[in-house]
């Protein structure tokens, strides 16, 4: 197994990391990232049986379990009932709830309450140029979520603020200073949903706040812990990655000068999959082995960590064909953008509905959209999403 380096920092790296991804995928299925100290792959179907695989997981073996360290205890009390984080039998119980209470109607009801509020924030656009991220990408997920479980929009500011200071922990700059801001933001979140919670025992609502206590209710005990640690996973998971996909989205389609009859009813769907298989949002998923097994001839021990690189193996040739073109009329074929097996993302329906809905309202809207400066992105390795998006209409 060959091994490479490349900083998750470094500035052309962060710009675009196709090119390393390219390189390692050369020295095979995979390969040894020495800045992390990880064996990894970008081959789409070593990611895809690995995801699969019950005898790799998300929770460490007990006796790998790294110790807590003090100042990080409010951020894992939180993590520690994450479903997220978990695996077999806690997990099972725990998506099973979740989605008797996150159902398939229940997400496509929230269809015209997106297209309202993506027409309601394109009429409120600010004087050209603008940064569509703040004016768009980033609002409409975040006002979303705050309607799906039942908290009140105007705490929009702080879910979006505490969303960013939880998710730095899992970020390549990470500091003491990052880790600082993630366990304040937990403990600030949580405290606030358990007031909530507490509320909506005492009123109920038609919402999934609600209908997660009506589960716990119903025999299969979902404790209070566990009700507020799904819905950070849900608001955190959920808008990070959604606010990153609806910039990469927009980027790719102005950059392409995609022709309006890709977001057409009829083809929307499948410019949407190529959007989230061209730049994904999240770019690495790591995995536990849980015994001795072999993959596409390499071995791993009980306690051995694989990197999963869902962009890399998202632009795979042996999947895809002409993989770095952006092609909306390409084919739709199965992704690893949102996991696959035991894990598969609860919220993805949900993802696809928002960028199916919002992005044909953006462009109709707003049919001369252009950039205005060249897309930047953040520093944010693992997650991959642009700083800004400078337009005009």
């Amino acid at each position: 197994m060959k091994t490479l380096s490349q900083s998750p920092t470094d500035p052309a790296f962060v710009q675009n990391p196709y090119p390393f991804y390219e390189t390692a995928r050369k020295a095979g299925p995979f390969f040894r990232w020495q800045d992390y100290g990880l064996t990894c792959t970008g081959n789409f179907a070593a990611v895809n049986a690995i995801f699969r695989d019950r005898r790799f997981g998300r929770e460490a073996p007990p006796e790998l379990a790294p110790p807590i360290p003090d100042h990080l205890e409010p951020f894992y009390a939180v993590e520690a009932h994450s479903m997220l984080e978990l695996e077999p039998p806690r997990h099972t119980r725990l998506r099973g709830l979740v989605l008797r209470a996150f159902t398939s109607r229940r997400i496509a009801a929230l269809a015209p309450e997106i297209a309202a509020l993506s027409e309601e924030l394109v009429a409120g656009f600010p004087e050209d140029p603008f940064d569509l991220l703040q004016s768009f990408a980033q609002p409409l997920p975040v006002r979303i979520i705050a309607r799906l479980l039942g908290v009140p929009e105007e705490m929009a500011p702080d879910l979006l603020r505490w969303s960013n200071a939880m998710v730095g922990m899992y970020m390549a700059n990470r500091t003491r200073e990052t880790e600082d801001r993630a366990a304040a933001a937990a403990e600030a979140f949580a405290a606030f949903l358990r007031g909530y919670v507490d509320e909506r025992r005492a009123r109920p609502a038609d919402d999934l706040i609600t209908h997660l206590i009506a589960a716990e209710m119903e025999g299969e005990k979902l404790s209070t812990d566990e009700l507020i640690a799904t819905c950070i996973l849900l608001l955190n998971a959920g808008h990070e990655a959604t606010v990153h996909t609806i910039g990469n989205g927009v980027k790719a389609l102005l950059e392409h000068r995609t022709p309006p009859s890709a977001l057409a009813p009829e083809a929307v769907e499948r410019t949407v999959e190529e959007i989230l298989r061209y730049d994904p949002a999240l770019h690495m998923f790591t995995r536990w082995a849980y015994e001795d097994i072999e993959v596409m001839g390499q071995r791993f021990a009980r306690g051995d960590r694989v990197a999963l690189l869902l962009a890399a193996a998202n632009r795979d040739p042996g999947q895809w064909e002409k993989p770095a073109a952006f092609r909306p009329d390409r084919p739709a074929m199965p992704l690893v953008t949102f996991g696959a097996g035991l894990h598969f993302c609860v919220g993805a329906p949900l993802a696809r509905l928002e960028l199916q809905v919002a992005l044909p309202i953006l462009f109709r809207r707003c049919p001369a959209l252009r950039l205005t400066e060249p897309p930047l992105y953040g520093d944010v390795y693992h997650f991959h999403g642009l700083q800004q998006l400078m337009v005009a209409r």
